[in-house]
């Protein structure tokens, strides 16, 4: 429950901040309605060349585009702002107070910066779902949609997983800024279906840096495409990546000396 506190009192404080700098907000909305543009125009210029890609068709990409939209919204909330304020933190020293505080240091660092007003973005990615599903006219049941749900949700553990282990370098490398870029690189391999690529690349998209797990698998199970063992594996997978984030954060945060060193 003190969680959940923590998170109610970060968002009324983020809030206050948004609406602070609310053209700024609408600056970035715009850019992101005309990124969306771009990749559906992207899509567009390829089904009108082919009628699917790696077997997949324009519908069931349009949802793929939604739920890599929806990966995205949760780097952008979340990620991106913590990232930078965390790597100031290591260099200056100033992450000495987040350790004094009596809540899990990982948790501060996740959630003190939210950018509330990507809200709307999470409503772009459902329509984008919903609209790549009609689209497609696949008839789905209320099964594959819960387990979409769950698998959307263990695939943003993945790419949280990630993020922890790439910025908790900066403990051993002052410096590394470069933990954002890398990140945004993986997730982008995301933007088309696994299927496109050759096997060996499939393999580590999938299951050495499983960024699969957050956008081609959650369709895969509206598709129908995954059989139960399939699922509990990719359920493994990310629980298996949160254990190993949060013990390489662990071992970063007793190697970090503090400002008084």
């Amino acid at each position: 429950m003190n969680f959940l506190r923590l998170i109610s009192t970060f968002i009324k404080v983020n809030l206050q901040m948004s609406l602070a700098y609310r053209s700024e907000a609408v600056i970035e909305v715009l850019l992101d309605l005309t990124w969306l543009a771009w990749e559906l125009l992207s899509l567009q210029i390829i089904f009108s060349n082919t009628v699917s890609l790696g077997g997949w068709g324009k519908g069931e990409l349009i949802a793929l585009l939604g739920v890599l939209m929806l990966v995205n919204t949760f780097l952008a909330m979340f990620i991106w702002p913590n990232t930078e304020k965390f790597n100031a933190s290591i260099r200056d020293g100033s992450f000495d107070y987040v350790l004094l505080q009596p809540v899990n240091s990982m948790f501060l660092v996740t959630f003190s910066r939210i950018t509330v007003w990507r809200i709307f973005d999470l409503l772009v990615s459902a329509t984008l779902i919903i609209v790549g599903i009609n689209i497609n006219g696949d008839v789905i049941a209320p099964l594959n949609i819960f387990i979409f749900i769950l698998l959307a949700i263990s695939g943003s553990l993945v790419i949280y997983s990630l993020w922890i282990v790439l910025i908790a370098f900066t403990f051993w490398f002052t410096k590394f800024d470069n933990n954002i870029t890398i990140l945004q690189a993986l997730t982008d391999t995301g933007r088309y279906p696994a299927t496109v690529y050759p096997w060996w690349l499939r393999v580590i998209v999938t299951f050495v840096i499983p960024i699969a797990l957050a956008t081609t698998i959650p369709v895969q199970a509206l598709r129908g495409d995954l059989s139960t063992s399939q699922i509990f594996i990719f359920f493994g997978i990310s629980f298996i990546s949160l254990i190993i984030a949060s013990q390489v954060w662990r071992v970063g945060v007793k190697r970090y000396s503090g400002a008084s060193s």
